[in-house]
């Protein structure tokens, strides 16, 4: 039994619920490991018709990954459980996005970072009216990851780019409009449809549960989204927001400061080179160039300190927004040779 995942059968179900509610059901190392275990157990059990992903509490699906391990021992200049903890993590990931049966994630209140590799590459998406999902990797000094990039680089326009550099929340209306969801089905209908799911092993009952999302937020500042984050760099998305003086870009400049530069420099980049791709693979791979060296050569370590522990929210990144990154971007996402992910 790994505390806080709750693995079982329940009729043609597997499920794997998520029950760390206190801590907003972040993911540790041992329940990464845990829901492969049960990937790889299931993919061919006859008895298992889909898979279903929840979770306790109301306040969160999963808001991120369980990172104080990885700042305490970064901290002392011990790069190598930070680098197996995302290793692992996105090989499970890319298990998830390849499960070979159909999988129903139910995503309550906040799924972020860690928990949108657990529930944003299921086959049949779910949010209701408390869903908030977000990749707000770049305001802790890391990039959109858990496959998260493909997402973002596939979302409408330029809504990959806004998103992966601000951090910005995606209420239900939102996260189906740019691909991190698929279904509206209010909280009072969950439990009847995950009882109906597990009895029958019928997936098109998430279907017949479905109702109309409640409209998305990010329409009304569509065009303005698509004008200000077209260009090829961070660099170019800032000329273009001070261009103007509106609400949106007053807005959006003001998110932009809070992230680490080299962070929302990178996030362009490979939400650029992952459009219109389909390859999880390609994505979790290219991420893992940038997490593997982001203790050691980029901003994580101080992030997590201005966040998570001092709580001062006044990180000193080694950039300041406006400076040239074209050399220290390339060399966070250079291939890495002997030490590059395998999946």
């Amino acid at each position: 039994m790994i505390p806080g995942i709750h693995i079982r059968k329940n009729g043609r179900a597997g499920r794997i619920t998520l029950n760390r509610p206190k801590a907003l059901n972040a993911l540790t190392y041992e329940m990464c490991l845990a829901i492969e275990r049960a990937l790889d157990d299931w993919s061919n059990d006859p008895d298992i018709a889909l898979l279903i992903l929840d979770a306790e509490g109301d306040k969160a699906f999963c808001a991120g990954g369980d990172i104080a391990e990885m700042y305490a021992s970064g901290t002392r200049g011990d790069f190598s459980y930070g680098r197996k903890f995302w290793r692992d993590e996105y090989r499970m990931n890319a298990r998830l996005f390849r499960f070979p049966k159909p999988v129903v994630s139910f995503l309550q209140g906040f799924t972020m970072g860690g928990g949108v590799g657990v529930g944003c590459h299921a086959s049949h998406r779910i949010v209701d009216e408390s869903s908030q999902i977000a990749m707000p990797e770049v305001g802790i000094g890391l990039v959109p990851d858990v496959g998260g990039s493909l997402i973002l680089a596939n979302a409408p326009g330029r809504l990959g780019e806004y998103l992966g550099t601000t951090a910005a929340r995606m209420g239900p209306g939102d996260a189906i409009l740019v691909g991190f969801a698929d279904y509206y089905v209010p909280a009072n209908g969950w439990d009847a449809l995950k009882e109906g799911l597990s009895e029958t092993g019928d997936w098109t009952l998430v279907d017949a549960a479905a109702t109309t999302a409640p409209a998305a937020a990010l329409d009304a500042v569509r065009a303005d989204i698509d004008r200000h984050f077209a260009g090829e760099t961070l660099a170019d998305i800032l000329r273009s927001l001070h261009t103007e003086d509106t609400d949106f870009t007053r807005e959006t400049l003001k998110k932009l400061k809070r992230n680490a530069p080299l962070s929302m420099a990178c996030a362009i980049e490979m939400i650029h080179r992952l459009r219109g791709s389909d390859s999880i693979e390609r994505a979790l791979e290219l991420e893992y160039r940038f997490t593997h060296r982001a203790m050691e050569h980029g901003d994580f370590i101080e992030g997590i300190r201005a966040a998570i522990i001092d709580k001062d929210r006044a990180p000193r990144w080694r950039h300041d927004r406006d400076a040239a990154l074209d050399v220290d971007m390339p060399k966070m996402l250079r291939p890495l040779g002997a030490e590059a992910l395998t999946l």
